[in-house]
């Protein structure tokens, strides 16, 4: 067995089971009074849940740019016009999340209660880029399925 096969096996399971602790602790740990609204639930862990999930977003960027790299550096050696031409998935995904920043609404939104500092331009428009980026993408994804079949069928 190739060691990095082993050493990805074994962060595999070492993150299902930080993971199955995080949900235990946010199912199973109890509750904390709401401030806010005293019927609503409000488990006690829920801070240790959000940040587990920045954790792994971050560690999944982090694998996707660094695998995409190496992918690249290793391409560019054998060859560089194919390595180039890899470069048009990203360059595509940049124009995407730049089209949809400047689609994005920066006007505040009206919540009453709600006395918090994330209703600001910069939040708004950087939801609405990936509101906006995941409609298109899945869009573009269903077209191509739906493509593919038809020309499959056709040839």
């Amino acid at each position: 067995m190739k060691l990095s096969y082993r050493i990805s096996y074994y962060i595999l399971y070492a993150l299902f089971a930080i993971i199955l602790i995080v949900l235990g602790l946010y199912y199973f740990g109890g509750e904390m009074d709401s401030p806010i609204v005293p019927e609503l639930s409000n488990p006690a862990n829920t801070e240790a849940l959000i940040f587990l999930m920045y954790a792994l977003l971050g560690l999944t960027v982090a694998a996707t740019v660094i695998a995409f790299l190496a992918q690249f550096v290793a391409s560019l050696k054998e060859n560089p016009v194919k390595a180039i031409k890899s470069l048009a998935g990203v360059v595509f995904l940049v124009i995407v999340l730049v089209v949809s920043w400047v689609l994005g609404s920066d006007t505040p939104l009206v919540l009453p209660g709600y006395e918090g500092t994330d209703n600001v331009p910069f939040w708004l428009k950087l939801t609405d880029m990936f509101i906006y980026s995941i409609y298109f993408l899945l869009f573009v994804t269903i077209a191509s399925i739906f493509g593919s079949s038809i020309k499959k069928r056709f040839s």
